[in-house]
């Protein structure tokens, strides 16, 4: 494993489209859920052990091998929210597109045809990881920090958040991403045996149901 890869991969500046999306914080900042510190940390809790979860675990079967389009089937099946599954495929599609030009592969050329319209982004992330010789637990780690290091930046846009006070947040949710990513491992090894239906289906319906309202406002900061 190349820390330097991970590096790359890992980092907010990669072109893969995330700064255009909140995961959830602009809904939740509308709504008062999130108005400083302390709420945007409940808020990244309970997105890391639910969304993070379920895209930890997808993007480390991924990195194992296993099928893309099952695992692709599986994030459907474990994102209620339309808006919240386009997002999803419009944010695959673009880690695809720099993840071509990054680390060319025919995995994910074969992935690109399959999926015109972009896979799931964990599914593609965790194929990113693979072919960019990483490991599962790698996938994992990014997709788990994912989770909670957009919501935390976009707040800092949202609410004119002290910077300083949104990496504190992410810094305290490390010791639990560390455990978010050790789960999420073991439930992709198993699905190597027992299939998609062995991942986390871990649910956050008010995060679902935010996604909805704001894709429906006609001003928004954040796409989602």
């Amino acid at each position: 494993m190349s820390r330097g890869t991970l590096l790359v991969l890992a980092d907010g500046r990669f072109p893969a489209g995330g700064h255009a999306h909140s995961g959830g914080a602009e809904a939740a900042v509308r709504a008062g859920r999130v108005t400083g510190a302390a709420s945007l940390e409940a808020f990244c809790r309970g997105r890391l052990h639910t969304a993070g979860l379920v895209a930890a675990a997808l993007a480390a079967a991924a990195a194992l091998g296993h099928d893309p389009g099952e695992l692709d089937a599986a994030a459907d099946a474990r994102t209620p929210s339309p808006a919240l599954r386009l997002a999803a495929r419009k944010l695959g599609r673009q880690l695809a597109r720099a993840a071509r030009a990054t680390w060319p592969s025919p995995e994910l050329d074969a992935l690109a045809r399959a999926f015109p319209k972009g896979a799931h982004q964990p599914v593609v992330l965790g194929l990113t990881a693979r072919v960019a010789g990483l490991g599962p637990d790698d996938a994992a780690y990014c997709a788990a920090y994912e989770s909670v290091s957009g919501p935390a930046t976009a707040t800092v846009r949202l609410l004119s958040l002290d910077p300083f006070e949104a990496t504190a947040v992410l810094a305290r949710l490390a010791p639990e991403l560390d455990r978010v990513a050790d789960r999420a491992v073991l439930a992709a090894r198993q699905a190597l045996d027992d299939g998609a239906d062995a991942l986390p289906a871990a649910s956050a319906p008010v995060l679902e149901i935010g996604a909805e309202a704001h894709a429906a406002r006609p001003v928004r900061l954040f796409a989602s």
